[in-house]
């Protein structure tokens, strides 16, 4: 195995990519309670909630109070999901610290997930991220079905790399490379980070696994033997994208603490209390998530 880095660092996404595809509500009090626990785990970093129309993602209708409810722990820096200027503004109401926009490699899925052409969406995005740059927050660029599309298939890099292009060009501080259905394995993680890695410095690269075949801890581990050592996770397996039929969680975070600190690698992360945190909300759910970490230590 090549040579390891000392850390990586995870990016909690739970309380959003988690929450949204989850037909059972949770509480708002139950949300703040849940992050007010992630913020005490050693996370750096969580996505807490999503400012779309509510009527389109109705798990979190509540991201506003949710955003100004939740106890905030110095260390840790809050972002939330924003598709245009109206969500910026409630964003910003609510006291977020960094912005992600969103959009995707493949043509079918973005008109799917945001009902406009890719080159329709940049000036939507255009005018979220000068503003959000302009009121001193970082911004993400999700980019989804970087790898395959359910629609369209397997997708080429240069699509990929059309739209990272252009996000940069709009500002973006890193981008997020998002395996949208779960079907990557690890020489397409290979083919696509060999481009990727010419054209950008790694610092900037954050990937999105989601788990629908158990291939994501592989393909993570080869993230991190090109040297990327940023990561989106999920606590517990929780997630999916509502419109990519058949997706199944994000890799959670609970399997990825396993891996990294079975390796020797630091997150600053706390496995006691990101298990706690994850009973905490299968409770609220009322079902078994299905991160496999989770189970053995609940046994």
């Amino acid at each position: 195995m090549e040579k390891l880095p000392g850390s990586v660092r995870i990016k909690e996404v739970g309380p959003r990519d988690g929450l949204q595809n989850e037909k059972t509500w949770v509480p708002t009090e139950s949300k703040i309670a849940w992050i007010n626990m992630l913020s005490n785990t050693g996370i750096k970093e969580i996505e807490y909630s999503s400012f779309v129309n509510p009527k389109m993602i109705p798990a979190l209708s509540d991201a506003r109070e949710v955003g100004k409810q939740i106890k905030r722990n110095p260390q840790v820096t809050y972002s939330a999901l924003v598709p245009n200027q109206k969500g910026l503004e409630y964003a910003l109401e609510a006291g977020v610290d960094g912005a992600s926009v969103f959009m995707s490699a493949s043509e079918t899925h973005n008109r799917k997930n945001i009902n406009k052409s890719i080159n329709e969406t940049f000036p939507v995005l255009k005018g979220v991220i000068e503003d959000a740059k302009n009121e001193g927050k970082y911004v993400t660029g999700y980019v989804s079905t970087v790898f395959d599309c359910p629609y369209e298939g397997r997708m080429d890099p240069e699509k990929v790399i059309t739209v990272c292009d252009r996000l940069l060009e709009l500002g973006v501080d890193d981008l997020s490379l998002g395996d949208t259905i779960g079907s990557a394995v690890p020489s397409q993680v290979e083919n696509l980070l060999d481009v990727i890695l010419k054209r950008y410095p790694q610092e900037k690269i954050i990937m999105h696994f989601h788990d629908t075949r158990g291939m994501a801890i592989a393909n993570i581990l080869t993230s991190i033997q090109y040297g990327i050592t940023r990561f989106d996770s999920s606590i517990g397996g929780l997630g999916g994208c509502p419109y990519a039929p058949g997706a199944a969680g994000n890799v959670a975070t609970n399997d990825v603490l396993y891996l990294l600190h079975g390796l020797g690698i630091e997150t600053g992360i706390d496995e006691k209390n990101i298990q706690e945190a994850s009973l905490y909300i299968q409770s609220k759910l009322g079902k078994v998530l299905p991160s496999r970490s989770l189970l053995a230590n609940a046994q």
